[in-house]
């Protein structure tokens, strides 16, 4: 199935609920709701072969007070990937869980609860995945400042004003050239 029929397919089965496009070779993009963002997935995955989970990211979209969340899916057959997006509220994120489906969404489901502060429904597991004692806004939210966090929290260290590039060090030790690769991360 190419992407033209594979678009035509889903959106024949969904009518309304759906709207998509062919976003380049290989490559369709859906987007619906919360409501029906489950059954877009499943349907994908139990009748269309998109059994693989890529991805779930997230896009704050702040001045329209929404996140954007990003599920894409791979057909190991087609080499298609589909990026299925839904909206959901800012102050309130809520999106469904869909751990049940593809068992990884529950560390990209932790992630994004952590980083984000969005909820799923039924997602068992520790509210704290990456962070540690984190008492500040989810930082990955755009209006978390990370200058104003980096200053309060850490501090100039003495010792530092000469620090010189250690392959430096190591070259003038050994009298090794850098190989060409190296070159370009030294200072």
């Amino acid at each position: 199935m190419n992407e033209q029929e594979l678009l035509n397919n889903i959106l024949s089965h969904f009518g309304d609920k759906v709207t998509g496009e062919i976003k380049r070779e290989k490559r369709v993009v859906l987007h619906t709701d919360t409501e029906n963002i489950e059954a877009v997935l499943l349907y994908c995955k139990e009748k269309l072969g998109y059994i693989h989970l890529l991805q779930m990211s997230c896009v704050d979209w702040i001045e329209e007070n929404q996140f954007e969340l990003l599920y894409a899916i791979w057909h190991p057959e087609e080499k298609i990937t589909i990026m299925t997006k839904v909206r959901i509220d800012r102050e309130e994120p809520v999106a469904p869980n869909i751990d049940y489906m593809w068992m990884h969404a529950h560390s990209f489901e932790r992630e994004l609860r952590e980083m984000y502060g969005i909820e799923f429904p039924g997602l068992v597991a520790p509210k704290e995945f990456i962070l540690e004692d984190w008492n500040d806004i989810p930082p990955f939210r755009r209006d978390f400042d990370t200058m104003k966090y980096s200053l309060d929290t850490y501090f100039p260290r003495a010792g530092r004003e000469d620090a010189q590039d250690v392959r430096e060090t190591i070259r003038q030790r050994t009298g090794e050239e850098l190989p060409d690769f190296a070159k370009k991360y030294s200072r």
